[in-house]
């Protein structure tokens, strides 16, 4: 575990392969992403009476409302969203094609190295299970994966926070700097971790069951075909099934994490101390008596178009990149 894989690239090569993948996949999934989070941070309708704030993503009751309709004017209801296709049409319409991008700058600032850490820890650790007979070859992806994105949500964790907010509703920079402060200020640094715990629960069952899928499907898929041919389009369609079984069952923590993520900073201005984080448990079941069991799966349809080719797509650039490096390296070997 060195300077070089068992493929034969280095560490660094392996970063970049990953890196360069990250960026590919962001640039064509973000829109779906913008979407999957509007839907599920949609509250139900607020109690009448109070005149509310636009602020961090969502509506909450800030201030208390004694005039009725003289303050309407501080009341921005947003367009509530029946669907995937309503949510793109309507924040197209109302807030231009940009805003599909929204928080893509802070989403490769998270994701370009929290990909190159991931995927370069899932290798060497995977290889270090196996060389050291630690697990069998069936599982060592399990224990890899699960590993490797527990070390990854607990260093990224606030960069995937200001992100989500980013994407729940279009603040501007300065915007979220501002609520962000708020927050820290009221709940401490701890709140830039707010969402850890739905994280890790939806990323590290999510990370263990898709690198156990992919490594079956792909290895099935190979016995198919024959050994001198590329395995980059093998990988693309063992990552694309195995990202969709994995998303399809870690999605109710998703929404959880979600709804936790953009409630940052928005407080009641009566309240003297902010409200208590309920756990997971309680929000799975809040969500369920608010919404129904479609509450848990809210987001459904654009995670899953997502997943599968945000899956296929990293999966394959990561291994193009690393035959990329395993040639380069043979010729470099070689010499002229």
């Amino acid at each position: 575990m060195a300077d070089q894989d068992p493929g034969g690239i280095s560490l660094l090569q392996q970063m970049v392969a990953s890196g360069t993948g990250a960026v590919v996949t962001s640039l064509f999934m973000t829109p779906l992403d913008v979407v999957k989070v509007r839907l599920q941070s949609q509250r139900p309708s607020v109690a009448s009476g109070k005149c509310l704030l636009y602020c961090n993503g969502v509506l909450e009751p800030l201030y208390l409302c004694p005039n009725g309709a003289r303050c309407a004017t501080w009341f921005q209801d947003p367009s509530r969203f029946t669907g995937t296709v309503d949510a793109f049409v309507k924040i197209v319409r109302h807030e231009g094609t940009r805003t599909l991008w929204s928080g893509l700058p802070a989403t490769l600032v998270m994701t370009v190295p929290a990909t190159a850490i991931y995927f370069t820890a899932y290798d060497q650790l995977k290889a270090f299970l196996c060389g050291q007979a630690l697990t069998s070859d069936l599982y060592a992806p399990v224990v890899a994966g699960a590993l490797a994105r527990l070390g990854t949500v607990s260093v990224i964790s606030p960069l995937e926070l200001v992100r989500t907010k980013l994407q729940a509703r279009h603040l501007s920079y300065r915007e979220l700097g501002t609520c962000v402060r708020a927050a820290v200020a009221q709940g401490g640094w701890r709140s830039l971790w707010l969402g850890w715990g739905p994280t890790a629960l939806r990323d590290v069952p999510f990370s263990a069951l898709y690198w156990f899928n992919y490594e079956l499907v792909k290895s099935w898929l190979s016995g198919l075909r024959p050994k001198d041919q590329t395995s980059v389009g093998i990988s693309f369609v063992a990552g694309g099934i195995s990202g969709t079984v994995a998303a399809i069952l870690t999605l109710p923590f998703d929404v959880v994490k979600t709804q936790r993520q953009v409630a940052l900073g928005a407080v009641e201005a009566v309240r003297v101390t902010p409200p208590h984080a309920d756990s997971t448990w309680l929000l799975l079941r809040r969500i369920r008596a608010e919404s129904g069991t479609r509450g848990l799966f809210a987001g459904f349809l654009p995670r899953i178009i997502k997943a599968a080719p945000s899956c296929a797509i990293m999966i394959s650039t990561y291994e193009f990149g690393k035959n990329f490096f395993q040639r380069l390296n043979q010729e470099q070997f070689l010499g002229p």
